[in-house]
């Protein structure tokens, strides 16, 4: 959710926007290749939750291709459309999700990690943010 770490990977994109969706949830239980103990963000469904996030819309839809490597896809993670909820409309974008042979539900981000998540403070609810900042890391 951090918008310097998008212009770092050099994706071009307009003005980012709020989003969510419901029937899923935030997990960290991506397993991360270089190091066994540390996890990544993930989505998984849970019919009672809601996940918040930002979408950047890319000046181009071949942008997309600048992100797959950084996010393993399609090994590690595949990339698929969903429909997400803004205050503009619903809006089809692409989520990453963790392949099933990359998840554990017994590891931590680190805390750098979820640096990068809390960075995106402005387009998420005060309980989510909050919620997100209790989050038990590795440090």
């Amino acid at each position: 959710m951090n918008p310097e770490r998008m212009s770092v990977r050099g994706l071009e994109y307009s003005k980012p926007i709020r989003g969510w969706m419901q029937g899923y949830r935030l997990a960290f239980n991506k397993k991360a290749w270089d190091h066994p103990s540390r996890s990544y963000a993930n989505i998984v469904f849970d019919p009672n939750s809601m996940v918040e996030g930002v979408l950047y819309p890319l000046e181009d839809t071949q942008q997309i291709a600048k992100m797959d490597p950084f996010e393993g896809t399609p090994r590690l993670y595949s990339r698929e459309i969903f429909d997400i909820e803004t205050d503009e409309g619903v809006i089809s974008s692409w989520v990453y999700i963790a392949n099933k042979a990359t998840i554990s539900d017994q590891l931590k981000p680190d805390r750098w990690y979820l640096e990068h998540l809390l960075a995106g403070k402005e387009f998420l609810s005060e309980d989510y943010f909050r919620r997100l900042t209790q989050v038990s890391t590795n440090e």
